[in-house]
C-alpha cells in the first residue's frame, strides 16, 4: 500500500514481537488505515457482520468488538440493529478515531492474550475481525473471549490458516470435546485483502459458547 513506509502497515504488524510494538504501529497508521484497508479489499469486517447477524439475534445486547480497531465493524452494527457495543484494541490512536465515529458505549484500550477485566458472561456475543493473525494473537487469546461470553452467545472471529495449522484448530477441536464450546459455523478459507500481496487464505468461525 501506497503509505507502507510511513507506518510500517502490514507487513511490520504482521512481523511486529512485543504488543507494544504492535500498538506503535497502529497509532502510527490509525489516520490512513479505513482508506488503506479500503484500497485492499479488506474482506475480514464483511464476513464476520455476516456471520454474527446470522447467529446472534438483532438487539442483542451488550456486544463487544475485540480487535476493534477504527469502527469499521463497530459503525456496521449499529446500523443493522446492534446497539450497544462495547470497543476493545490495543491502539489508543486507533481507539480515538474508532471513537469519533460514536457508535460505541465504552472503549477499552487494552491487548488480548491475558487475563481481561470484564465479568464472566459479560457480553451477548463477541466479534473479533482480522485479530487472531501472524504478530497479533495467537490460540492464547480464545479461552478469555470464552469466558467473558455468556452461555448461549457467540464467538465471531477470523483464524489466519498459519495459527489455524500452528495449533489453533487442535484447540477449537479440544474446546468441543470438553463441551464449553459448539462450532457454528466455519467458513472456506479465503483472502482476507486481495489488493495486498499476503495471499496466505483465514477462515471465519462461529463459536457459540456451552
Amino acid at each position: 500500500m501506497a503509505d507502507d513506509k510511513d507506518h510500517g502497515g502490514l507487513g511490520a504488524a504482521y512481523a511486529a514481537k512485543r504488543p507494544e510494538d504492535v500498538a506503535a504501529i497502529y497509532d502510527n497508521w490509525s489516520e490512513t488505515y479505513d482508506a488503506d484497508m479500503s484500497a485492499a479489499g479488506y474482506r475480514h469486517p464483511t464476513i464476520c457482520l455476516a456471520l454474527l447477524a446470522r447467529h446472534l439475534p438483532r438487539g442483542a445486547a451488550p456486544l463487544l468488538d475485540a480487535g476493534a480497531g477504527t469502527g469499521l465493524i463497530g459503525e456496521w452494527l449499529a446500523i443493522t440493529g446492534y446497539p450497544m457495543v462495547e470497543a476493545l484494541d490495543i491502539s489508543q490512536g486507533m481507539l480515538a478515531k474508532a471513537a469519533a465515529k460514536r457508535v460505541y458505549s465504552a472503549l477499552h484500550c487494552l491487548a488480548l492474550g491475558g487475563q481481561l477485566p470484564f465479568a464472566d458472561g459479560a457480553y451477548a456475543g463477541i466479534v473479533s475481525a482480522g485479530v487472531f493473525t501472524s504478530g497479533h494473537v495467537g490460540v492464547e487469546g480464545l479461552d478469555e473471549l470464552i469466558r467473558i461470553c455468556r452461555p448461549g452467545g457467540v464467538i465471531v472471529l477470523t483464524v489466519k490458516n498459519t495459527l489455524w495449522e500452528a495449533g489453533f484448530a487442535a484447540r477449537i477441536a479440544a474446546l468441543e470435546v470438553q463441551g464449553r464450546v459448539v462450532r457454528a459455523e466455519e467458513t472456506a478459507p479465503y483472502v482476507s485483502m486481495p489488493g495486498e500481496a499476503d495471499t496466505v487464505p483465514s477462515r471465519g468461525l462461529v463459536l457459540r459458547v456451552a
